[in-house]
């Protein structure tokens, strides 16, 4: 999976944020050279959603400007929907990116 933080990344987070890069640039590789044998790739992009690895940012999470705040999360069930639906999709149609995340939380206009 991929992570927003490859369009809009954290503070002190250039490992993460490099590896959701490389992802970016293998989905659509994959999905480019998998026409030939009608395979498709595609990346979900998550955001928020709660689980053990996110737990920290309940106590809130370094923002843009250097301040604490305790962002919005959602049920990690949202993302299972998506995969649900992206593998429902027939070989004729395929969703190379989909961004899952909480509704109110800061990513656009992050910083």
């Amino acid at each position: 999976n991929g992570s927003i933080s490859a369009e809009v990344p954290r503070p002190n987070s250039a490992p993460y944020t490099a590896t959701k890069h490389a992802i970016t640039g293998l989905t659509k590789s994959c999905a480019l050279d998998g026409r030939a044998f009608n395979i498709s790739c595609g990346q979900i992009d998550i955001g928020n959603a709660q689980t053990e690895m996110t737990g920290a940012m309940r106590a809130g999470i370094t923002q843009a400007n250097g301040s604490k705040m305790v962002e919005p999360m959602m049920d990690v069930k949202h993302v299972g929907d998506a995969v649900v639906y992206m593998a429902s999709l027939p070989p004729s149609a395929n969703v190379l990116r989909l961004t899952v995340m909480a509704t109110n939380m800061p990513f656009v206009g992050r910083g």
